[in-house]
């Protein structure tokens, strides 16, 4: 990593820039802002919208972009979620290291504001971006699970219109669940993952308890990844 190519980043947002090209691009929850200045540095993006809620990392973001010299590419702003972006504005967006139902609220709440590519990095399984991704009309074009501290998951997606092909011919609660590439690619982390559900569920379940149907799921993605 060069100084001109801007900050380290740990393997979970190094896949989080390697999802991003856009002319305009606004990094929601930016935290240190060192994602956005990556992006820039490295030519994935052209001009950044920062935007975070909580006034220390918000002093940071701005510290850390004056500091690099960016304040005429990168705008910091104060806000919650996409509020502080104009429909339209942005060609994509990032939202990462939240929880999935966190960033599920921001996605839920100003519709009319989102880009047309977001890219998603949550802490915990992505089950509810997924789906909510189906009804809003984005289709998913990525879908990776990176090492860390635990296996976090990374999904692209742009909007596009009519069914996702990306859950065509899979059991769809498994993809849904799991994720449809991951699925597809039988992934040595999701296998480590899915194994690790059935081990929890197998105990639990029971006819008519939410275990026994989580099990079922888990039982048909251990199927996909064993299959021919």
């Amino acid at each position: 990593m060069t100084r001109l190519e801007g900050p380290a980043l740990d393997a979970r947002l190094e896949a989080v820039l390697t999802l991003v090209r856009a002319d305009t691009h606004a990094d929601i929850g930016s935290d240190h802002a060192k994602l956005p200045i990556r992006l820039l540095r490295t030519g994935r993006i052209a001009r950044g919208v920062i935007v975070e809620l909580n006034p220390g990392p918000l002093a940071h973001a701005r510290q850390n972009v004056a500091r690099a010299g960016l304040t005429g590419k990168l705008e910091v702003r104060a806000g919650d979620g996409f509020a502080p972006l104009a429909p339209g504005e942005v060609a994509s967006a990032s939202v990462t290291g939240m929880g999935a139902f966190t960033i599920l609220g921001m996605l839920q709440r100003e519709p009319a504001r989102l880009p047309l590519t977001l890219v998603l990095q949550p802490n915990d399984n992505a089950e509810s971006l997924r789906r909510w991704a189906r009804g809003a009309g984005y289709h998913l074009r990525a879908d990776l699970l990176i090492p860390g501290y635990w296996a976090y998951p990374v999904l692209r997606l742009d909007r596009a219109p009519g069914p996702d092909p990306a859950y065509a011919d899979l059991p769809d609660e498994a993809a849904l669940r799991y994720g449809p590439a991951l699925l597809r690619g039988r992934d040595p982390l999701l296998r480590a993952q899915v194994q690790a559900d059935l081990r929890r569920l197998t105990p639990l379940a029971a006819p008519g308890r939410v275990a026994q149907t989580e099990l079922e799921v888990a039982e048909a993605a251990w199927a996909w990844l064993n299959g021919p």
